[in-house]
């Protein structure tokens, strides 16, 4: 089997390797719209690796393809790769706009063609046992989800402006996975945010912390709390409180958090640095789970349209922020349960 990979950043080149280490893997196509970008890294990751020099020469050698470019250009290469009928992998999100993301979702759709979307906590394997446990009957009636998502540094400030804010660009994926979790619409936001790390995020138009309140259809509430800096390390946590059991991930030794009881876990010296780090195991199954649904041999786990409810969510908190009110949601996108 031939996996590709269109753009080789940081992200795409850590795909690549990941891909590179399957066994299942025969070769792994690197393509970038930069030239000479994408012989470097088949030089640096060696082996079964090569590069070829456009984006058609790739959907001809491959079996699936994985979309590591930038947002602006997913729309584009996703139809090109629905066209060539090659299953793909595309990073979040496939469309920036909310109108282009739903046009797409039809495209996906009438194609036929399995497009995953690389929410990556769907693939990390303690939040894929929650969302079993859950679905079991395990936990029971849901009755509130936590989620802790800070970064251990901000991103870089000439980044903000078109990063689409904290709610696109950070707590996406916690509202992607949230819903995920609990399995039912989303019925109720309400948002807030300050600036507390620096002046940058407000002179983006931006926060740097936010707290979002979820209702769902059935009476639960998820809080979710984002922030730009931990000085401990790269932070994430998701906790269910249900009517059996209280379950979490994101707890362990490298988590960047003191307890100050005497028998407490305390920060060591090997706290997450970086989301890479945190979601290692996440995104090495991801291109395995990747792999299994171009051989046909597992279901979709992050369908294109369910990346409509992150972005509804996430434009909901935006104006929830601005306006100071709660934002009634009168259409919400099921969720697989």
């Amino acid at each position: 089997m031939r996996i590709g990979v269109a753009g080789v950043g940081r992200i795409g080149t850590m795909h690549a390797a990941n891909l590179a280490s399957l066994g299942r893997i025969d070769e792994v196509v690197l393509f970038d719209p930069l030239p000479g970008r994408a012989e470097q890294a088949a030089a640096a990751l060696g082996g079964a690796v090569r590069a070829v020099d456009d984006l058609d020469a790739l959907l001809a050698s491959s079996d699936g393809v994985l979309l590591a470019t930038p947002t602006d250009t997913h729309p584009d290469m996703l139809r090109r790769a629905l066209a060539a009928g090659v299953p793909t992998l595309c990073e979040k999100p496939i469309a920036s706009d909310i109108d282009e993301m739903r046009a797409l979702v039809k495209d996906v759709e009438a194609s036929g063609v399995e497009v995953l979307v690389g929410f990556q906590r769907r693939f990390d394997p303690a939040t894929v046992e929650l969302h079993r446990r859950i679905r079991s009957g395990d936990v029971g009636t849901i009755y509130l989800v936590r989620a802790i998502g800070h970064d251990a540094n901000p991103p870089d400030f000439g980044y903000l402006p078109a990063s689409g804010g904290i709610f696109r660009d950070l707590l996406i994926h916690d509202l992607d996975a949230v819903p995920w979790l609990v399995g039912e619409p989303v019925v109720e936001v309400y948002a807030a945010g300050s600036v507390l790390v620096h002046d940058a995020f407000a002179q983006a138009d931006d926060v740097d912390n936010a707290v979002v309140t979820l209702r769902f259809a059935g009476g639960a509430h998820a809080t979710l709390a984002g922030g730009r800096h931990n000085p401990l390390g790269y932070d994430h946590r998701i906790e269910v409180l249900g009517s059996k059991d209280s379950l979490t991930v994101g707890v362990d030794p490298r988590t960047p958090l003191t307890s100050l009881e005497n028998d407490g876990p305390k920060v060591g010296p090997g706290a997450y640095p970086g989301f890479i780090e945190r979601y290692h195991d996440a995104y090495l199954n991801e291109m395995a789970v990747f792999v299994d649904v171009v051989s046909g041999k597992a279901e979709n786990p992050s369908p294109a349209r369910e990346s409509l409810t992150s972005l509804e969510l996430a434009l909901a908190c935006d104006t929830s922020r601005r306006t100071g009110n709660p934002v009634r949601l009168t259409q919400s996108v099921e969720v697989t349960r």
